[in-house]
């Protein structure tokens, strides 16, 4: 593609880093000094009744910004990658449909290179009765199940995340060939700037952030979303809801599943920063405040746009 031509195109933006990086704040600055609307690749915050523990917008950061891609389903109807792809790609054309700019925001690593880098997930429609059956082997044994039949899928898809194991073991079951060995890429009709942010207290902010949620009613929707779906709902099995479960069940006090809480979100954030730094090239972000993050950004911008 020549230059004349990748100057001819719309421009998304893409903001990511780690989980409680300030992703969501300067989200909502860029929206506002860009009239443009947030676009979710957060893979939780696309199921309804989960506000609490995937640090969704509050309905007052909605109102300072038109939020899309949010609460797309509910819990215990999951959406695949390949799902997820069509939707977006769907709002992000109406959206540049609007003006040549639009804005991603998450930190979900595999959804943002399906968007950004065209990533083309296998065509293998959800097979409850299966995902039944392995929800039924417990995701212990299921990924040790995944590691012997895609070990490369296996080490990028964490030990407890019961949801992209059972994608991955349906898609190895359907097709016969691993998941790892079906991901194609055609790069999509857009340009992308990406910029990332990676502050240097993270470790404080994910500690500020864990004893926030707890403080905001985690626990309580854990048990509302029990109540609903199930103790076995796999999305409980993430971080956060599986140590608010453990503490209502009885197997930890609150200050020990907030302690787990922090540790398994450092963690996480590691593995993400891992991933940004192998699978994306953004531009990041050095400012501290929010504001002089909105000032380097819009700087940024500006030279993308022109």
């Amino acid at each position: 593609m020549s230059p004349t031509e990748s100057a001819g195109q719309p421009l998304v933006i893409v903001l990511l880093g780690p989980t409680a990086s300030g992703k969501t704040d300067l989200a909502i600055a860029l929206a506002q000094a860009l009239d443009l609307a947030v676009l979710n690749v957060d893979s939780r915050q696309l199921y309804r009744q989960m506000d609490v523990g995937t640090a969704k917008p509050t309905a007052a950061q909605r109102g300072r910004a038109r939020h899309e891609l949010l609460d797309l389903r509910d819990p215990d109807q999951p959406i695949n990658l390949q799902e997820f792809r069509a939707i977006a790609e769907a709002q992000l054309n109406a959206e540049l449909a609007r003006k040549p700019l639009a804005l991603l925001a998450g930190g979900s690593g595999l959804y943002l290179q399906a968007l950004t880098q065209g990533l083309e997930p296998p065509a293998v429609p959800p097979q409850p009765q299966l995902r039944a059956q392995l929800a039924a082997l417990g995701q212990p044994l299921c990924h040790q199940l995944l590691r012997q039949g895609d070990p490369a899928a296996a080490a990028r898809i964490a030990p407890a995340d019961a949801v992209r194991t059972q994608r991955a073991l349906e898609v190895l079951y359907a097709t016969g060939r691993p998941l790892s060995s079906q991901q194609g890429a055609t790069p999509p009709p857009w340009r992308v700037l990406e910029l990332g942010l990676n502050p240097t207290d993270l470790t404080g902010r994910i500690a500020s952030r864990t004893k926030g949620l707890f403080a905001a009613g985690l626990v309580a929707e854990t048990e509302a979303l029990i109540e609903s779906y199930g103790a076995e709902l796999p999305l409980l099995n993430t971080i956060g809801y599986a140590e608010a479960k453990q503490q209502l069940a009885g197997e930890l006090s609150e200050t020990e599943a907030i302690a787990l809480c922090e540790q398994r979100t450092r963690q996480f954030a590691k593995r993400q920063r891992t991933w940004f730094r192998r699978r994306h090239a953004p531009i990041w972000l050095e400012e501290r405040s929010t504001e002089g993050q909105l000032a380097q950004a819009l700087q940024v911008v500006e030279r993308g746009l022109g």
